[in-house]
């Protein structure tokens, strides 16, 4: 267990990516007094904690619902995850966050916590198909959805401090450093993200014991 909540951990971090939205929402918020800011990240992070627990309770059953198996969503969800693992790696926007146009858009609104902060900032597609990663076929097991709560909860924490503190961040960091870190995580999303194909390939491919000839059987 404490070696599952670890890749939780990394993987669902490194996919949100705290630092690498510091600067975002830095840029987002340029101008705005502090109290405005502080309301902005804190209502923007609880909007999009809200969609992520919805997809923890009801991602599987979502699943089951449109008929796609865990192993075409793992191929699914780890080509995703890769494509923004290229970005990360790269330090380049194509879209698979936010498009120019939409951020273009989110400069002109006044309150941007819940578009485009909640979403797809935080809770974007790369989020949801993360945490419905995580909690897979164990949908209904309690200990699998209390860890999945855990780590949630831990890294939108770190997201919330870092959107706080953002205005420090890019003084300390700059954009340089930031996109430095930015292209360590994404080397190491884009390891997780070739295992959750591979996984998905095996387990679409492996003969089930109802196919297997008399003798493979147990």
């Amino acid at each position: 267990m404490p070696d599952l909540l670890l890749d939780y951990f990394i993987m669902l971090f490194v996919v949100v990516d705290p630092v690498g939205l510091a600067p975002i929402f830095a840029a987002l918020t340029h101008g705005d007094s502090a109290l405005s800011r502080r309301r902005t990240a804190l209502r923007g992070t609880a909007i999009a904690a809200a969609i992520l627990v919805v997809f923890v309770f009801a991602g599987d059953a979502l699943l089951r619902a449109l008929g796609i198996g865990l192993a075409s969503f793992q191929i699914a969800g780890g080509s995703l995850l890769f494509l923004l693992a290229v970005d990360m790696v790269f330090a380049r926007p194509s879209g698979v966050r936010t498009t120019a146009r939409e951020q273009k858009e989110a400069k002109s609104k006044k309150d941007i916590s819940v578009f485009p902060l909640a979403i797809p900032l935080i809770a974007g597609p790369g989020a949801l198909t993360t945490v419905l990663l995580m909690v897979g076929e164990r949908g209904d097991d309690p200990v699998v959805i209390a860890s999945v709560l855990a780590v949630l909860a831990l890294v939108l924490l770190i997201t919330l401090a870092s959107l706080l503190f953002s205005a420090r961040i890019m003084r300390l960091m700059g954009e340089t450093g930031a996109n430095v870190i930015g292209r360590v995580l994404g080397v190491i999303l884009a390891a997780l993200a070739v295992q959750f194909m591979l996984d998905g390939l095996f387990a679409a491919l492996a003969p089930t014991e109802e196919f297997l000839p008399q003798r493979f059987t147990i």
